[in-house]
């Protein structure tokens, strides 16, 4: 493979393990939050209407941010009944049709994602609470995340090329 797609899918792998780790740390944020909320409410009786928007959203965070990590570490949900009895090269192929697949639902999801992200802005959305908290972030987060994504999932396509051309691509 040409040294400039095995710089590409070096940098898109470690980005997207950056990302992932930063997704895991997410979770002991949640459960911060979580466990504050508990306590305001039931041992000192002073309900933090935010908490629960803000481990929501953080749960959003969470799934948005591991995403890629997910797919460069091929942890992803699969049906083995037919995987499992193809050969690397015949498993290559199959990922090789499925990452087309998956790259046109991204590139959909990406342009919906924009389009509501612009409406967010344009229109200041707020969510319906008390806390009213601003739209915009989360909605910024999965763009964000959506085009890391994308780009791993590119990443993908060129290591099953490799698998199917029998070169080494890392």
């Amino acid at each position: 493979m040409p040294a400039a797609i095995r710089w590409y899918v070096r940098v898109v792998d470690r980005l997207s393990d950056y990302v992932g780790i930063v997704a895991m740390a997410l979770v002991f944020v949640m459960i911060g939050v979580l466990l504050l909320d508990a306590v305001t409410r039931n041992a000192l009786d002073i309900p933090l209407h935010w908490c629960v928007e803000v481990a929501q959203f953080t749960l959003l965070a969470y799934f948005f941010m591991g995403g890629a990590m997910t797919l460069k570490n091929d942890d992803h949900v699969r049906m083995d009944l037919i995987y499992q009895h193809l050969s690397t090269r015949g498993k290559a192929i199959l990922d090789l049709i499925t990452s087309a697949c998956l790259m046109f639902y991204l590139v959909v999801m990406t342009i919906g994602s924009v389009s509501s992200l612009q409406y967010a802005i344009q229109t200041n959305e707020r969510r319906f609470s008390m806390w009213n908290p601003s739209m915009i972030p989360i909605k910024a987060l999965l763009v964000v995340c959506l085009v890391i994504m994308l780009l791993q999932t590119l990443s993908l396509v060129f290591k099953h090329i490799a698998t199917i051309r029998r070169v080494d691509v890392a």
